[in-house]
């Protein structure tokens, strides 16, 4: 895999064995036929002479299906350091303006500080130090993040749009470090592989080996709001569903005390923030006779509390909690039939949610069509691998509850 080592004063990528069939430790040496003259050509000398040491000696830009990308043109062995950025070429919040940094107080976000250090540098043109870098970062109609879609306001004096697309560069490409987030040059042209730690491609055609690291165990929906891509088949992909006691239920009111009391456990949402308590995530249900992982105990717990149907039954429940490990509804029901009643709500939850997922790839114009323009086919691609992938997730969620009730009765 490729791991950041910090150094002093600099970062060094470091190549170790990747996890991944795929992944190829066998080089060529030739000269890469696919370098990008327009990146490559003056922008990597650009850079090592700001930095003053060499980059990389093995790597160098090039362009594949993915966009730009960084391709190794020579044998990587464990431990290699394969990619060196020192800190001094690295665009950072303590890179702001004197005179802006001290008209912004202490709750603006090192994002949007990073942020405005772009647009400022865009603002000088040839004459920023960082021009070679800053013009060769995307362009707001090569972007997909959907954060573009909704991110507020926030200063009076700039484009909503530059700020939106400003602030959609750094959350697509920085990395998180000493300073709070950094633009490293070059290093962000590493591309993502969501099946392993790191990956190296081999292509024996053009006989060039392409290098790629994971931005992390994110779902499609992350990967499509930070970092405007998503993944055919992601195996991290996670479905958060709510459910909640029904207004009309008599016990509405004693349902909510008991789940309030035992604090059932909140679950976050794709980018971290607690969610109310009828919110659960559900993960892929790997088989549908196992034990049902991937589904969270917390769910099947609710929905134990959601089918009792008398003030001792909840009573009960919260009984059996402080004599075990206070957690409540954890543990089956000894009757059979309400145990399954409980599963049978989960269960008809989520086939409704299976409809309308199937209902919504339905209604998404094919790809393919020749009335859509490259850009919306493009989104249009990212919504369907979103939804697909979440559609995987309920559908396994759904054979297991099916089973499970089997089983049961």
């Amino acid at each position: 895999m490729l791991v950041g080592a910090r150094l002093t004063g600099a970062w060094c990528f470091r190549h170790r064995h990747p996890h991944c069939a795929k992944a190829k430790l066998t080089f060529s040496s030739k000269v890469l036929h696919s370098i990008d003259d327009e990146y490559d050509g003056d922008f990597l000398p650009w850079l090592e002479r700001k930095a003053g040491v060499e980059i990389s000696s093995v790597l160098s830009i090039g362009k594949s299906a993915y966009g730009r990308s960084l391709f190794a043109s020579e044998k990587l062995r464990t431990g290699d350091c394969i990619l060196k950025v020192p800190y001094a070429a690295q665009l950072t919040p303590d890179n702001l303006h004197p005179k802006i940094k001290s008209l912004l107080g202490d709750e603006i976000s090192n994002v949007a500080k990073l942020a405005i250090v772009i647009l400022f540098e865009q603002k000088m043109g040839k004459d920023s130090e960082w021009a070679p870098y800053i013009s060769r970062l995307p362009q707001l109609e090569e972007m997909h993040n959907t954060a573009l879609e909704c991110f507020p306001e926030v200063f009076d004096h700039i484009k909503l749009k530059d700020f939106m697309h400003a602030y959609a560069l750094v959350e697509s490409r920085a990395w998180r470090s000493t300073k709070g987030e950094s633009l490293i040059p070059f290093a962000d042209f590493l591309n993502h592989d969501g099946l392993s730690e790191a990956v190296v491609l081999h292509d024996e055609d053009k006989q060039l080996s392409e290098v790629w690291i994971t931005y992390g165990k994110f779902s499609n929906s992350t990967l499509l709001l930070d970092f405007g891509f998503s993944l055919p088949y992601n195996s991290h992909d996670e479905v958060q569903i709510q459910i909640k006691v029904p207004d009309h239920d008599p016990l509405l009111e004693v349902k909510l005390e008991v789940l309030q009391s035992h604090c059932l456990p909140r679950a976050r949402d794709v980018n971290g923030f607690k969610s109310s308590n009828d919110s659960f995530t559900i993960k892929e249900v790997r088989s549908a006779r196992g034990r049902g992982k991937g589904l969270p105990q917390s769910l099947r717990a609710f929905a134990r509390v959601l089918c009792c149907t008398s003030p001792q039954e909840l009573c009960d429940l919260a009984t059996e909690a402080a004599q075990n490990d206070g957690r409540l509804a954890r543990r089956p029901f000894r009757n059979s039939r309400q145990e399954i009643l409980a599963h049978q709500i989960l269960l008809s939850h989520i086939i409704q949610l299976t409809k309308e997922y199937s209902a919504s790839i339905e209604s998404l114009e094919p790809v393919t069509s020749p009335s859509i323009c490259k850009r919306l086919a493009f989104r249009k691609q990212m919504a369907r691998d979103l939804l697909i992938g979440e559609l995987r997730i309920l559908k396994s969620a759904s054979a297991w509850l099916e089973n499970y009730c089997a089983t049961l009765a």
